[in-house]
């Protein structure tokens, strides 16, 4: 496995990781008054474009990174709008 390979795997294990101690904190207390609705939004929009990029590129580390981080932001958001 090439250098470049390995840097973007873990670039992507540690950004991707990063969301799970939120998403976590919000599902057991369902506090979501410290989270931007608008930041969320675009963030989760942005994450959405980066998997469409991925897949259009065939970058299977960029893919499967974004899936898991669509998906536990979507989660937060789906939070923030449910229980605000």
């Amino acid at each position: 496995m090439h250098f470049i390979d390995l840097l973007g795997m873990l670039a992507a294990v540690l950004t991707t990781a990063s969301f799970v101690p939120q998403t976590i904190h919000t599902f057991r207390t369902r506090d979501v008054s410290g989270i931007s609705l608008v930041m969320y939004s675009a963030f989760t929009a942005g994450v959405a474009l980066w998997l469409v990029y991925g897949l259009l590129l065939g970058a299977w580390p960029i893919v499967v990174a974004n899936v898991i981080t669509l998906t536990l932001a979507s989660s937060i958001l789906f939070m923030k709008l449910r229980y605000r």
